[in-house]
């Protein structure tokens, strides 16, 4: 499904083929575009959607659960349009500039022009510190949950999942339904917060009763749930051995050697702000995003963003937001589009929106851990920087703005450029400067976005010199 360009004008572009991407290049195509989708996968589908890196016996709904005929749909969707547009897989869109994208593929910078921007960039775990949380054997939600879909296989042979966040069930009940061993999973808000879920009952009483099904079997499994949990450790030489907690008042210990840890989504904006994008803080994400409409257009004309890297809302919204901003596209550049579709769609969107809020009121972020991080703990993993390094920084300088900390701590300055590490610091410095989350600002992004081999820098100057 690769080619290139053929008419004149620039082809829309189209950054990641997860639900968001594939529906949004679905549109497009069918109003007779022919996009370009660029994507760091091998193969369609995003982080709930992931394929298996090669045919393993398992089904779909061994891979999917009760997900598995939405992945079917949307993967088979995607293959009917091979022909109808080009396809990059396992490509990393590291730079934008001047209507310009670089895109790294198979070892060499490509630079190609665009008409339109569709950024479906998605979204990764978010965490805070803990003592070991770097220990090998620990992995985010998302990270076990890719072992288990692509490679077929468990993060440990007696796990842990640890966090909050509809992820959190989801991940623990995969891996018992592929036949792992999980030992608990604890969570850090109190069973009295899952109450607020009856309150989603009339908007997706489908998705509150499979979430309820999935921790009565978890339960039914002999599985430990544990809620409220904190003063979290987790213990080992070289390896995770175990992991320690307080809840109510009492400590708890169990062995195991492998966790799954994750305190919800946060959104992947590099991009974005590569392209200009305006920001704002959005208090339910605990997050600078960018702005966009209901529509998905952004404060930058032809750039569009849908999905959980414009605001943390699930894969049935980002199939929806795909195809509104698609419209959007169509729209502006003065193509026929369908206007009765994109107000259904928005409607759609403002629903799943109020379900969010209930999710949110079900799996609070534990803010208040921050205050309980040790200055021993490793917090910047890429330069290690520890919590009590970073602190001393903020009081020595009297830094209340992210960037600020970054150039005098080192913190966000390594491979992962914050991508792990920036909310934590966020966090911590809100607290230390007592001041609250939205008034620290958040880093500016460079490229490139991510790591990238020294030689592309060549290929990249070779590509523009052509």
């Amino acid at each position: 499904m690769t080619g290139h360009p053929t008419s004149e004008r620039p082809q829309p572009l189209i950054v990641g083929a997860g639900p968001a991407g594939i529906r949004a290049a679905e549109a497009l195509v069918a109003a007779g575009l022919r996009p370009l989708v660029v994507d760091e996968a091998p193969a369609c589908g995003g982080q709930i959607y992931r394929q298996r890196l090669a045919p393993d016996g398992r089904s779909s709904r061994d891979l999917y659960g009760s997900e598995a005929a939405k992945a079917e749909t949307l993967h088979r969707d995607f293959a009917a349009l091979d022909g109808k547009l080009d396809y990059w897989p396992q490509a990393l869109l590291w730079n934008l500039r001047d209507g310009r994208a670089d895109i790294m593929i198979e070892g060499t910078s490509r630079q190609v022009a665009y008409d339109g921007l569709l950024l479906a960039t998605g979204a990764t775990d978010r965490t805070l510190p803990l003592p070991g949380w770097t220990l090998p054997g620990v992995f985010t939600l998302g990270g076990a949950q890719i072992a288990l879909k692509s490679q077929g296989c468990a993060i440990g042979s007696k796990v842990v999942f640890l966090g909050s966040g509809p992820l959190l069930y989801l991940v623990a009940w995969q891996y018992m339904k592929a036949g792992a061993k999980v030992a608990a999973v604890l969570d850090t808000a109190p069973f009295a917060a899952k109450f607020n879920l009856l309150r989603g009952l009339p908007l997706f009483p489908g998705i509150v009763l499979r979430g309820m099904r999935m921790t009565a079997e978890l339960k039914l499994a002999g599985i430990a749930l544990h809620y409220g949990v904190g003063d979290v450790r987790i213990e080992g030489a070289s390896k995770v051995e175990a992991i320690a907690w307080r809840q109510d008042g009492l400590e708890h210990r169990l062995t195991c050697d492998g966790i799954g840890y994750g305190l919800a989504l946060r959104s992947e904006t590099q991009l974005a702000d590569l392209a200009g994008c305006r920001f704002a803080f959005n208090a339910r994400d605990r997050a600078v995003l960018p702005e966009r409409d209901a529509a998905g257009r952004t404060s930058v004309p032809g750039v569009y963003l849908a999905g959980d890297g414009a605001g943390i809302a699930g894969a049935d919204a980002a199939e929806r937001a795909g195809e509104r901003v698609a419209l959007a596209l169509l729209q502006d550049r003065g193509l026929p589009h369908d206007a009765a579709r994109a107000a259904a769609l928005e409607a759609e969107l403002a629903r799943i929106s109020r379900f969010r809020e209930v999710l949110e009121a079900a799996f609070p972020f534990p803010a208040h851990w921050v205050r309980d991080i040790a200055d021993a703990t490793t917090l910047c993993r890429c330069e290690e920087i520890t919590a009590g390094e970073v602190r001393a920084a903020i009081n020595r300088f009297g830094v209340h703005e992210l960037n600020r900390l970054k150039a005098v701590s080192r913190v966000g300055m390594g491979r992962c450029q914050g991508r792990i590490c920036a909310a934590a610091a966020a966090e911590l410095l809100a607290h230390e400067a007592g001041r609250g989350i939205e008034a620290v600002g958040r880093l500016r992004s460079q490229a490139p976005v991510k790591p990238v081999p020294l030689t592309l820098a060549l290929t990249a100057q070779q590509e523009a010199a052509e």
